[in-house]
């Protein structure tokens, strides 16, 4: 079966049923700006049409198998199903801003293995299509929509390093800003990389509006080699030079994700080396508390009076800076906590997963 995703081969399809395009317009419009379900949708065919797309089209890629609602801010997990039995996390975050936003995973673990990141501890990789990023925004706009809310950011900051499954990632992107489908503006999307200088060039060059994020955690290649393991393929030099290259083909600020941890980030030296760092590159630098979870040794998170301090130094040498606050603490909202056993389990069950 085609998926309804598949923009170019949908329209194929129906072209050679000589289905009216006024008619597959209707239901592009129902299912991804109405947030109606694939029924309601389909209701937009006649009887005899919508049986034959009905064969020949899928609508659903991931199963919603559970939902967390924290009650401190607003935030709801939803653990994912994938064909395969694989879970994977999705966080719609109700921002007090207003601004409703989508947390998205790419991949099913990751490869990364970032020992401060849960699901870098999960004994699988595997890729998400296309059509099962796309579907985490399906599920997360019909939870709005029946509040009355609407999803207005989306975020590559779940499951996953983006980039190691760019060309899906890539493919979804383009349905997640196509007009006959959802329509978001691309300004609206951001990426967060744990740093692969030459996918980020390339994501800049093709998509120059699409905002980025390197989660950079360290400006000392030892420091940052300890808490991000690709920090040993690929320097600090190289990044900086993606930086700077990512920045001017967009023209517009790349955010720097930067966690802070106690004594290994956060010292005066931490703070020099950042500056110097990011001297003359365009970058908003986001703080971010450390989520504690099984297995990350020693690792502990800097105070409040610490994150303040580090920010009014970073402030003081003209970098725009947020401290940023964790959402869903309650409900174990940061990406992994909530899958990585269920995922073992199914990985051991599994011997045909792809690392």
């Amino acid at each position: 079966m085609l998926s309804i995703h598949e923009i170019q081969a949908v329209d194929q399809f129906c072209r050679g049923r000589r289905l009216e395009p006024h008619r597959l317009k209707q239901l592009r419009n129902a299912f991804y700006k109405k947030h109606l379900g694939s029924e309601l949708a389909l209701e937009r065919l006649p009887a005899g049409e919508r049986a034959e797309f009905e064969r020949g089209v899928r609508f659903s890629f991931l199963a919603l198998e559970t939902r967390a609602d924290s009650r401190i801010d607003g935030a709801s997990k939803l653990i994912l199903r994938t064909d395969g039995g694989w879970r994977i996390e999705a966080v719609v975050l109700r921002l007090t801003s207003g601004r409703n936003a989508l947390c998205l995973s790419s991949q099913v673990g990751c490869a990364a293995k970032c020992a401060f990141c849960a699901t870098g501890k999960m004994a699988v990789t595997q890729n998400l299509s296309a059509s099962e990023i796309v579907d985490q925004a399906i599920h997360a706009n019909r939870i709005l929509s029946a509040e009355g809310r609407r999803l207005r950011n989306l975020v590559f900051m779940g499951m996953g390093e983006p980039f190691h499954n760019e060309d899906n990632l890539y493919e979804a992107i383009e349905v997640l800003t196509a007009s006959q489908c959802f329509d978001f503006a691309p300004e609206r999307i951001l990426i967060s990389t744990v740093g692969i200088p030459e996918a980020m060039v390339r994501c800049a060059r093709r998509y120059p509006r699409v905002r980025l994020a390197l989660s950079l955690h360290s400006a000392r290649q030892a420091v940052r080699e300890q808490v991000v393991s690709l920090a040993r393929r690929y320097g600090l030099d190289e990044l900086q030079s993606a930086l700077r290259e990512a920045s001017r083909l967009q023209n517009h600020r790349v955010m720097i994700e930067y966690l802070m941890l106690k004594g290994l980030t956060d010292t005066a030296d931490d703070v020099r080396a950042l500056t110097d760092y990011l001297a003359g590159i365009p970058v908003h630098v986001n703080l971010i508390p450390f989520n504690p979870i099984a297995g990350a040794g020693d690792l502990a998170g800097s105070d409040a009076r610490t994150r303040i301090a580090f920010a009014a130094a970073l402030k003081s040498a003209g970098f725009p800076v947020t401290i940023r606050y964790s959402l869903g603490a309650d409900i174990g909202a940061a990406c992994g906590q909530l899958v990585e056993r269920a995922n073992r389990r199914t990985a051991e069950l599994n011997p045909t997963f792809s690392r």
